[in-house]
């Protein structure tokens, strides 16, 4: 019986602990750096992964869990589609990645 309930005990730690994993999800500016690390991302290519992973252990997190394009529409809060992040007419796009601790 103690084994059962020790059983019981240790399988609800785990299930909470799993419910607390940390989720945050980072919007940044893809900015063209020559070396189309920012079209992997913005695109959702393979190419991504590591570069996703990276800014997430950048930030103290274990791993990204996803990441893709973002329209600035889809963004809570003031971004200009013109005006100081455009040139040429050309607006920055937006990456959404999430990282998980």
């Amino acid at each position: 019986m103690r084994s059962l309930l020790a059983l019981i005990f240790s399988a609800s730690i785990l299930a909470a602990s799993s419910a607390f994993a940390e989720t945050r999800v980072f919007i940044i500016a893809n900015q063209a750096d020559g070396y189309g690390s920012g079209q992997c991302l913005a695109k959702g290519e393979t190419c991504g992964t590591s570069l996703a992973r990276t800014y997430c252990q950048s930030r103290d997190f274990a791993k990204a869990s996803s990441y893709r394009r973002v329209d600035p529409d889809e963004i809570t809060g003031s971004v200009p589609k013109t005006g100081a992040n455009c040139s040429h007419g050309r607006c920055d796009e937006y990456v959404a990645i999430t990282c998980q601790r």
